[in-house]
C-alpha cells in the first residue's frame, strides 16, 4: 500500500503506533502548553532568590532592571529566561533549588 507523504500523521498511523504522545509535545503544537504561566512561575523563583540582597550581584540587578523594562522594551518572562538560561541554572545550582531547576527543565524542555 502506497501512503501519500503529505497525508496526516494519524491517518498514517493507523492508530497504533508510538507517533501519538500522551504528554504535550512543543515540536507538534503549543497547544496544552501554558508557557506564559511557567515562565511566571520560574521568574517568581528567580526573584525569589535575586531579591535578597545576600543572595545578588550586578548581573542579577541588571537583570531585574531588564525585567522591569529599565534599559529598552520589556521582554516578555519567556524571552528573558530563555536568553539567560546558563545563568538561571547556576542561581538554582548555587542555591540548590532543586523544584526551581525541575521548572526551569520543564520551561527549558517544552517552550524554550
Amino acid at each position: 500500500m502506497h501512503q501519500d507523504p503529505l497525508a496526516p500523521m494519524e491517518e498514517t498511523c493507523m492508530g497504533n503506533c508510538s507517533c501519538k504522545s500522551a504528554s504535550p509535545d512543543r515540536y507538534v503544537s503549543f497547544k496544552e502548553i501554558d508557557c506564559d504561566g511557567n515562565a511566571r512561575a520560574v521568574m517568581a523563583m528567580i526573584r525569589k532568590h535575586i531579591d535578597d540582597p545576600a543572595r545578588s550581584n550586578a548581573f542579577w540587578e541588571y537583570f531585574k532592571t531588564k525585567a522591569a523594562g529599565g534599559s529598552g522594551p520589556r521582554p516578555d518572562e519567556l524571552f528573558l529566561i530563555h536568553s539567560n538560561l546558563n545563568q538561571i541554572r547556576e542561581l538554582f545550582e548555587t542555591w540548590e533549588d532543586t523544584e526551581a531547576l525541575a521548572a526551569l527543565d520543564l520551561l527549558e524542555v517544552e517552550c524554550c
